[in-house]
């Protein structure tokens, strides 16, 4: 028996089958081959795009409304007032997506188009809340793959996800998990962190991953850095905890060193020195220095959150009607 598609988060006379939110940041270059290849799609209930322009420097938000005025399916433009990352730009769009099913994926051509029917069709037919891409061979530099090998032992770890699932950003998602997920209002979204929230109904395909074809990764170390205290200050307390056992571990090793120093006095052999007594201490005020700055940074993160720091601003929203439905209207 076929599953049943679930209920779209809006109404049925606005509703699709498939919604496809881009995050969209240094992508002028690429955006409009992507969204060209995206509208000959023909997935199982109609097709919509969602481009979300994250403050990008670049001429994107040109391109984005040509892309928009020119649309020959659904396309909705979100404008953000400036960069806020991109999993804030994704929030962005899940927000005014209209799918029964969404796919969130990156501008640069590395996801290719038509393994999108393949990640849809897979969420659809297997009733499925999430669906990841996992890729056989990574086309990314050799930095940027270290970097994701490392968030995702992290989130092994930190977030109650099935074990060595690999968290892609070419995603596949039902509109119950949109529904929750986009219930969160604080600064620092991230996504997989909130799906893991929600359902462990998830499962993963393997697709192709193709070289990037034009300029580079916006994600830089400081990006990742960012990304990875999103994942572990917002959806885990094992950082504090770890805190606390270095902190029971430091106190441990300082009441054995005092007692060697209260033995080597008895015996009237005094402490050998400066050196011995300056390592324990530098030792000692490292692990308190950590300790203080993991709780400051949940400390930080409760205070922005509580000031109302936003976790995006939309400039403008712009859902344009696809140019053969317009003709259609005009010829009659």
């Amino acid at each position: 028996m076929r599953p049943q598609d679930p209920p779209a988060p809006h109404s049925s006379a606005e509703a699709v089958g498939l919604s496809i939110v881009v995050p969209v940041y240094r992508g002028a270059a690429t955006v409009g081959t992507l969204v060209a290849a995206l509208s000959a799609l023909r997935p199982a209930g109609g097709i919509e795009i969602v481009l979300v322009n994250d403050g990008s420097p670049d001429n994107s938000s040109e391109v984005c409304r040509r892309l928009a005025a020119e649309a020959s399916v659904p396309l909705t433009y979100v404008e953000h007032a400036r960069n806020f990352g991109e999993h804030n730009a994704v929030m962005s769009g899940l927000r005014v997506a209209r799918g029964s099913y969404v796919i969130t994926m990156d501008d640069d051509l590395q996801n290719p188009p038509e393994e999108v029917l393949k990640l849809y069709d897979h969420a659809r037919l297997g009733n499925w809340d999430v669906v990841y891409t996992r890729y056989a061979v990574k086309e990314h530099e050799g930095w940027r793959n270290l970097g994701s090998r490392f968030a995702n032992g992290v989130a092994d770890l930190l977030l109650d996800k099935p074990r060595g699932l690999y968290l892609s950003s070419f995603r596949c998602m039902s509109a119950l998990v949109v529904r929750e997920i986009t219930r969160y209002s604080g600064p620092y979204p991230y996504i997989d962190g909130l799906i893991m929230q929600v359902t462990q109904r998830i499962d993963s395909i393997e697709v192709r991953h193709l070289k990037r074809v034009e300029g580079h990764s916006n994600y830089t170390l400081r990006r990742l850095v960012r990304l990875w205290l999103n994942l572990a200050t917002n959806f885990s307390l094992l950082p504090v905890r770890l805190a606390v056992f270095a902190g029971v571990a430091m106190g441990i090793l300082g009441v054995l060193a005092a007692l060697v120093v209260i033995v080597e006095a008895i015996s009237g052999d005094p402490p050998s020195g400066w050196a011995s007594i300056m390592t324990v201490t530098l030792l000692i005020s490292g692990v308190q220095f950590l300790i203080l700055g993991v709780l400051g940074e949940y400390v930080g993160r409760s205070f922005l959150s509580a000031n109302g720091t936003p976790q995006g601003v939309v400039r403008e929203v712009v859902r344009a009607r696809p140019v053969l439905e317009n003709r259609v209207e005009d010829a009659a």
